[in-house]
């Protein structure tokens, strides 16, 4: 007596089942490595979306940050923004997003976004600023105190260390500066140095002013005629550099670029500058 013994085949794989005397033959779908491959574009989109949405919402915070830093919505009159706006569209920022950022900046608000300040004490001698912008503070303050205690940074009050003022660096051959200083001065500056290239070379001026009166000295260079505005910023420049060891200085930056990593994050100054 010949007994079959039966094999069980699961339905979703089957195609076509075809019995004989001697033998089953079946036929089943081949399952290709490939088979999740929508999923996988989705999760790559998804990714991708991720970034832009940061990316985008980092360039909106820079805009409204250099329209407040620089006295003026105007990026005619307010070279920072100007250079904000630059690199949004370097970026591949839309359009309609950078305008949208500038019309908040025009109206004085951005839907419930606020500024604020972190100060921190790093090695024990280096004070570090820490300026945000954002909508949710609870986040904001969750995230970067994970960052700070990560490199063993803790809350201190450091703005004592650092000098908040307005600055216009602007390109003007050398042969041409006491003749604009002279116009300047009335505006409100108070101090200047010259700005010198690799070379030694001297081809501009750095003019120092109180944050109330940026405006004020833009507008008077502009009115002049005279040289061309690369920068013009409200800053806290460290009043005393803090002397570092080349590896110290290394860990702090990385330090420094962890939290302005941080989405809510626009800017971070030290009392150690980056040029060393």
């Amino acid at each position: 007596m010949l007994t079959l013994r039966l094999r069980t085949i699961p339905a979703l794989a089957r195609r076509c089942l075809y019995q004989t005397d001697k033998r089953f033959l079946s036929s089943t779908s081949v399952v290709f490595s490939g088979h999740n491959k929508w999923s996988k574009i989705k999760g790559k989109k998804g990714v991708e979306d991720a970034k832009k949405s940061a990316l985008y919402g980092k360039a909106a915070r820079d805009i409204l940050t250099a329209a407040r830093a620089g006295g003026s919505p105007n990026p005619e009159t307010n070279t920072a923004l100007a250079n904000a706006i630059r690199k949004a569209k370097d970026n591949g920022v839309p359009r309609d997003n950078i305008e949208t950022s500038l019309a908040k900046a025009r109206r004085g608000k951005d839907a419930g976004h606020q500024f604020v300040q972190y100060e921190l004490i790093y090695n024990g001698s280096v004070g570090i600023i820490v300026d945000c912008h954002t909508d949710n503070t609870n986040r904001t303050i969750g995230n970067l105190r994970e960052i700070w205690n990560s490199h063993g940074a803790r809350p201190g009050p450091v703005k004592f260390l650092f000098q908040h003022r307005g600055v216009v660096r602007i390109r003007l051959d050398k042969e041409h500066h006491e003749a604009l200083l002279g116009e300047v001065l009335e505006a409100g500056v108070e101090d200047f140095s010259e700005l010198v290239e690799d070379d030694l070379a001297i081809n501009g001026l750095e003019l120092i002013c109180p944050p109330n009166q940026l405006a004020d000295v833009t507008s008077a260079i502009q009115r002049i005629g005279q040289g061309e505005i690369i920068a013009n910023e409200i800053e806290y420049a460290p009043i005393d550099e803090v002397e570092t060891t080349p590896e110290s200085r290394q860990e702090l930056f990385e330090f420094v670029e962890s939290l302005e990593e941080d989405a809510d994050v626009v800017r971070v100054w030290t009392t150690v500058p980056r040029s060393e």
